[in-house]
């Protein structure tokens, strides 16, 4: 009975160690990144075709209702072939592409103000080629990051020093970037490139009493931006609570709760979402998570936050395992880029920050910001690559399809 009991407690106090064992594998990131990532890129399509289905008849002729997931679906395809080249590269590849990559985005931007750029509800951040349209910020999110890496990792043993912290990254190339948004009146996605600046940044070692005063410059600049914008200042008095017309620039906020409420702690079935019948605009976009909670009420939305921790947490373990400055540079500023937009997106919707205009990583409806942060993840997948070991081990592994053709059966030679 004893050497039972005792093999027993032996199994049972041997799992704990066993799953350990398996989360240090090299491996562990590459696969954990792969697989968040597949689930929210499926998830999101899911969703969007639930939230877009009357947005579609309507904004379409031809009377489709799956026009938006259609159109979501080819550039989760684009992304996907992104991704997997990103991931293919080398880190020494990523540190060649990094500048011109960071050069096409400013150069992209540039062209906003050109008869090319478009105006979207007040912000002059699109540019549109007749065929296809794009948001190039979306790039210069990608540039940002890996520019960062770049030229920290060569400054690296002066960075204690302020003139080698802030040129030339932050003067003049990421105060030129931000700038250039800045001027096509996009404040929500200034603030997105202002996380990625600070999480590189960070993570460089750059001295903390700088992030004060950057902090308050940046303020400065946001409160004016506010002030002098009749629909900015708009959304803050909504956000305070001095606007409450449901008809009028409280409608977005106030039904955005509304479904929340709704879908109340199991939801109201996937598909069966009310607010979506034109009660609640940009359903399939910034505000997806509201139909989110109201489709499947808070289990689907922990697990939509919960995913995003998982992201996270593996972009940290990422920054941790590297002895590559670049590497762990570049991978802070795309972690502060994607979970940054995702609390911003998450707390305008559920009403903690105003209304910014941003959308929920990986899910909402958006061509260049799926494809952009497809290709971002892919980055970190080819540095995940790039982790003692990792590379080995996969390579070692037989593919999916090696490991269907083992196992059928071969034919006899005769009869």
């Amino acid at each position: 009975m004893s050497s039972t009991t005792g093999s027993g407690a032996e199994r049972g106090f041997g799992v704990v160690p066993g799953w350990l064992e398996r989360l240090d594998r090299p491996v562990t990131t590459y696969y954990v990144l792969v697989g968040v990532t597949s689930v929210l890129v499926g998830f999101g399509l899911i969703m969007v075709l639930s939230a877009s289905t009357v947005s579609s008849l309507q904004a379409t002729n031809s009377g489709s209702a799956y026009s938006i997931v259609i159109s979501q679906t080819v550039f989760a395809l684009i992304g996907g072939t992104a991704l997997l080249i990103a991931s293919r590269l080398s880190v020494a590849t990523w540190k060649r592409l990094s500048l011109p990559l960071l050069g096409a985005g400013l150069v992209l931007q540039v062209l906003v103000f050109t008869p090319l750029g478009v105006d979207v509800k007040g912000n002059r951040n699109w540019l549109d080629f007749g065929v296809f349209s794009m948001q190039p910020s979306e790039l210069l999110k990608v540039g940002l990051a890996l520019s960062g890496g770049l030229i920290l990792s060569a400054k690296r043993k002066q960075l204690g020093q302020v003139s080698h912290a802030l040129v030339p990254y932050v003067l003049p190339v990421a105060m030129f970037a931000i700038g250039l948004v800045l001027l096509g009146h996009d404040l929500g996605t200034v603030l997105i490139l202002s996380a990625v600046v600070g999480g590189v940044l960070f993570t460089a070692g750059v001295p903390g009493r700088w992030f004060a005063m950057a902090a308050a410059g940046f303020a400065a600049v946001a409160v004016t931006f506010v002030v002098t914008s009749p629909n900015r200042l708009g959304r803050f008095d909504v956000w305070l609570g001095r606007d409450t017309d449901p008809f009028g620039a409280a409608r977005q906020s106030i039904q955005g709760r509304y479904a929340l409420a709704d879908g109340g702690w199991t939801g109201v079935g996937l598909g069966q979402s009310r607010e979506k019948w034109q009660w609640l605009s940009e359903p399939h976009n910034d505000f997806i998570f509201a139909i989110i909670g109201e489709e499947l009420g808070l289990p689907g939305t922990i697990m939509v936050l919960a995913l995003f921790v998982v992201l996270a947490l593996t972009c940290y373990r990422l920054v941790m395992r590297t002895s590559d400055f670049f590497v762990r540079v570049a991978t802070a500023g795309i972690m502060s880029w994607i979970v940054v937009q995702a609390m911003i997106n998450v707390a305008a919707v559920i009403g903690l920050l105003p209304v910014i205009g941003v959308p929920l990583p990986l899910v909402s409806s958006g061509g260049s910001s799926l494809v952009t942060t497809m290709l971002a993840l892919g980055i970190l997948l080819s540095f995940a690559r790039a982790e003692p070991g990792c590379a080995k081990a996969l390579a070692g592994r037989p593919s999916l399809i090696k490991r269907s053709f083992a196992v059928i059966p071969k034919r006899r030679s005769g009869r």
